[in-house]
């Protein structure tokens, strides 16, 4: 198995991008998923249905909407250059916003499953003791649901570095910025390159398998825990 340059720098740059994002989307969707777990709000069948998705809409699809949004005409891409930042597309910032969008229903609905498995008791018995609100999050609720974490995590990250469409769209193919291993098995595909190709396919099946076994530990783990 050999690598040349650009299948290195391609593989930099999706795990620079997925760890990026993965991080990001962990502090986005605790709070989405602690709302939607213990809310009544009439809003919550909406917002679960809005965060879900990217789980039934085809990648090209919320990658074309997302460059209108980010594009000069669009909301998103006329707030950037009125901050003197330009327009996302085909940039990597671009690529890690649309990627957030597309894999955020994969870290919400581990950690939302989790709450919601955890219920309120354990909380309310922690508040009854002194503890404060991050307290109680930290020293209560995190430890009895690290495994549902565990598994968003993992999803995450594993999504964002599946993904092609998305990143097609909105990144393009710019070595070095936004040329991800995916689109740089699809250019060797092209190329006729199958051995390049077989090299990084291989390696993106057995980090695909590893985590997906990190992802099952953990709610074998969860599952012993509640």
């Amino acid at each position: 198995m050999t690598f040349s340059p650009a299948d290195i720098t391609a593989i930099w740059l999706t795990l620079k991008l997925a760890t990026l994002v993965t991080l990001l989307l962990l502090l986005i969707a605790t709070p989405l998923a602690w709302w939607l777990a213990n809310t009544h709000s009439r809003l919550k069948v909406p917002v679960s249905a809005l965060v879900a998705l990217p789980l039934v809409l085809p990648p090209s699809v919320l990658g074309f909407y997302l460059l209108i949004a980010m594009g000069p005409q669009g909301p998103i891409g006329q707030l950037t250059q009125a901050m003197g930042l330009g327009t996302l597309p085909f940039t990597f910032t671009g690529l890690v916003i649309a990627s957030i969008f597309y894999s955020l229903p994969f870290v919400v609905q581990p950690i939302q499953n989790a709450l919601e498995a955890l219920g309120k008791r354990p909380a309310e018995v922690a508040a009854t003791l002194g503890a404060g609100p991050w307290d109680r999050f930290f020293s209560v609720i995190l430890p009895l649901t690290r495994p549902g974490f565990m598994t968003a995590t993992v999803l995450g990250f594993a999504h964002t570095i599946g993904e092609f469409g998305v990143v097609l769209m909105i990144g393009g193919n710019i070595p070095g910025e936004t040329r991800v291993v995916s689109v740089q098995i699809y250019d060797h595909v092209e190329a006729l390159q199958y051995g390049q190709a077989h090299s990084l396919a291989l390696a993106m099946l057995a980090l695909s398998f590893v985590l997906l076994l990190l992802t099952y530990g953990s709610r074998r783990a969860q599952v012993r825990v509640l």
